[in-house]
């Protein structure tokens, strides 16, 4: 399937007008844009111009002003590691490892493998608990070679930790929780509620200027998604937990353009300054685990009888029907339980030549290419929900699984895997943006100086650069907050918020 083809079916499926589709321009580019079978060229390139086509259509419906969009799809598919190519004052920032020594791929007896995540400490505690083993990668081997794949994901899922077994396509489809799924769209838009329509303004210079976006994401997805917002002038406040551990390699690179605060919600104080935020807020983007915001009173159903015409936004792992939609997940469990893992293998194997493993060890995707997609579907989502609340009225509520989000990416197709790997050009190495192709898409952002920031000092952040280009208002940047509690929580006034900004121009 073409970018064309992909972007048409879900812009439609979404109630949007079909004369908006000549406005998307797309390069001559073609998959493999990676080194990888699946289309992930296209996915980019898809996710990012839906984003982007919808956040000017709301313009449009705001301003009257026409404009096309751009994306190029080797830019695109870059932009979908963006957490690999930033440095803080010239240099690169952190080790670039996404995951904990202990996360990854582990054989089991049943001569299958299971894949662990790690990365939060209560979640690494966990596996060692039930493992019962020592904190080293060969003790959690050893360990795992006692268990049957299955058997270790049910305990785990029965702990509330984060472990799947290795499953194809085929197994995948076949479990309870892949046909309760097989007919979900990778993004539903959902009336929730009546509230007069949105009166637009035609003097808002950006898109998404005096919108305003509470963000209640961790990790990638959903941070991904709220930059994107950002990007488009939106006030977007990231809210965290400061009982919970942060990814800093991460949220530097997915805070910037945001303002950023701490509240803990188990605390009454914090749950009413939220409760304040919430009145006044256009947006309310969360990945909390499954009704995890229920028992704090910020359920859709209490968020939208507390700001009617508000869109409220939610990421999942495993989607909101079958026995796993309670689930906990990551990109990459996502990846092995739903058969990506061996679908690449077996691609790999075919292009070696070299199948004489059984089963074949398990291959990742060359990136996290389910977050980044879900990530951009999420802003897609909303932003088509706020062109709703202009032209319709309402209260929307927007769904994205990263489940769902797979089984779209595996509508789009496969590339022969002499072609996906013998001409699929790698990702370039992980060096400076100055002697690699990041080079000619990277922009420079100033530290933001909040209200826990001590010093005058300011960093410089480079990152790579928005994909998307806009005719008439192109990717403007703000400033990085490069921490999680540098802002207070209170809205910037209506009006005044496109604030300091460093718009850049792509270079090719």
């Amino acid at each position: 399937m073409s970018t064309r083809t992909a972007v048409e079916r879900l812009w439609k499926a979404n109630g949007l007008p079909p004369a908006w589709l000549s406005r998307l321009l797309t390069d001559s580019t073609s998959d493999p844009c990676v080194n990888s079978s699946f289309k992930l060229g296209t996915t980019a390139q898809s996710t990012i111009g839906l984003s982007a086509l919808a956040v000017a259509h709301f313009h449009e419906l705001n301003t009257g002003r026409k404009q096309t969009v751009s994306v190029d799809m080797r830019h695109a598919i870059l932009e979908f590691k963006s957490e690999s190519w930033y440095t803080v004052d010239g240099q690169l920032h952190g080790s670039g490892k996404l995951f904990d020594e202990l996360a990854g791929v582990y054989k089991t007896k049943d001569d299958n493998y299971v894949r662990v995540h790690t990365n939060f400490p209560h979640h690494r505690q966990g596996i060692l608990d039930i493992l019962n083993c020592a904190p080293t990668k060969r003790s959690v081997a050893e360990s795992l070679l006692q268990w049957n794949s299955f058997a270790f994901e049910e305990e785990t899922a029965s702990r509330k930790m984060v472990a799947t077994a290795l499953r194809s396509f085929e197994d995948w489809d076949s479990t309870p929780q892949g046909q309760a799924l097989k007919s979900v769209p990778p993004v539903m838009l959902i009336k929730v509620g009546d509230a007069p329509k949105r009166i637009p303004d035609p003097s808002h210079r950006r898109p998404l200027q005096d919108v305003r976006v509470l963000d209640l994401t961790r990790v990638l997805a959903g941070p991904v998604c709220g930059r994107t917002m950002a990007a488009h002038g939106a006030d977007v406040l990231w809210i965290t937990s400061p009982k919970l551990p942060d990814l800093p390699e991460l949220d530097i690179d997915t805070s910037r353009g945001k303002r950023t605060t701490q509240l803990d919600l188990t605390i009454p104080e914090d749950r009413a300054t939220l409760g304040e935020l919430v009145k006044d807020a256009d947006v309310f983007l969360q990945a909390y685990r499954p009704g995890g915001l229920a028992d704090k009173g910020f359920d859709v159903t209490d968020v939208v009888s507390a700001r009617p015409g508000i869109v409220y936004a939610s990421l999942r792992a495993y989607g909101w029907e079958g026995p796993w939609s309670n689930r906990r997940g990551f990109d990459s469990l996502v990846q092995t339980a739903t058969g990506f893992n061996v679908a690449e293998a077996e691609a790999y194997a075919k292009y070696t030549g070299d199948s004489k493993s059984s089963p074949l060890p398990p291959r990742a995707l060359p990136l996290q290419a389910l977050d980044h997609a879900a990530g951009y579907l999420l802003a897609f989502g909303i932003n088509a929900a706020l062109c709703k609340t202009v032209t319709e009225g309402g209260s929307w509520e927007v769904r994205v699984s990263l489940t769902a989000v797979g089984q779209w990416i595996r509508s789009l197709g496969t590339v022969d895997p002499g072609v996906a790997f013998g001409r699929g050009v790698p990702l370039p190495p992980r060096t400076l943006p100055q002697v690699s192709e990041v080079a000619v898409r990277s922009v420079e952002l100033k530290q933001a100086i909040g209200s826990s920031t001590r010093g005058e000092y300011r960093k410089t952040m480079s990152a790579i650069s928005h994909s998307a280009v806009l005719s008439e208002t192109p990717v403007e940047e703000g400033e990085a907050p490069m921490g999680l509690d540098v802002h207070s929580p209170v809205w910037l006034p209506r009006n005044n918020m496109a604030g300091p900004i460093y718009q850049h121009d792509l270079c090719y």
